[in-house]
């Protein structure tokens, strides 16, 4: 992957140096300009970000424009009353769905990041705000529990999402520094110099780099 010491976002061609607190130890990547051709987008996308950033939301979409696979981790994950898939199942049931030659994926777990990440040749990261985050999250979390939406294999969501040891809130906040931390650092690494990243800091700039990459709804 090239490396550049600069970040560029989807509408800034000159952008600055990313501040130290967020670049860590290593040089931070470069993220590429010029997707304007579909056949650049890639063809094994993973999209990441915080919870309720709309990882889900984005790779089933980019799915449907492109007619590719999407694959939810979540639901591969979470077992019927909240179980969570043992990590060597979990692994085992994800292996034959990237060995595909096309697809979206979306989720965090690093218990098969080196799995996906290598698989992929795109990452699209969604590094919102926290309080666009909890705006969303918010909305989100409230549909469901309100509305008792069925989630995956039978599993909803309760009040415990907005309070107490399994609140959402609680584990973006745990969360999204360690991100900002950690991934600058992970593209770094040798057996993930193929991966192309996107870089995205805000619903209104994914908007724009959807609209910019040349696939239409």
């Amino acid at each position: 992957m090239e490396t550049s010491s600069t970040i560029a976002s989807t509408n800034d061609p000159h952008p600055s140096p990313l501040p130290e607190k967020e670049r860590g130890s290593a040089p931070s990547p470069h993220w590429r300009e010029g997707w304007g051709e579909r056949k650049s987008i890639g063809h094994r996308i993973v999209v990441i970000g915080s919870t309720g950033s709309g990882k889900t939301t984005l790779a089933r979409e980019l799915a449907r424009r492109l007619g590719y696979r999407h694959i939810e981790m979540d639901s591969i994950h979470w077992q019927p009353n909240w179980v969570e898939t043992p990590t060597d199942k979990f692994r085992a049931l994800l292996e034959p769905l990237i060995a595909e030659d096309n697809w979206t994926i979306d989720g965090n777990y690093s218990k098969v990041r080196d799995l996906v990440w290598r698989r992929a040749d795109t990452l699209i990261w969604l590094d919102y705000s926290l309080p666009v985050i909890f705006w969303r999250l918010g909305w989100r979390s409230l549909k469901r529990v309100l509305f008792r939406q069925e989630l995956w294999n039978g599993n909803r969501e309760d009040w415990g999402v907005f309070f107490g040891r399994d609140s959402l809130f609680r584990w973006v906040l745990q969360s999204q520094p360690r991100h900002r931390r950690e991934y600058p650092l992970k593209f770094h690494q040798p057996e993930l110099a193929h991966l192309k990243v996107i870089h995205l800091h805000s619903p209104r700039e994914t908007d724009a780099w959807l609209k910019n990459i040349g696939i239409f709804a």
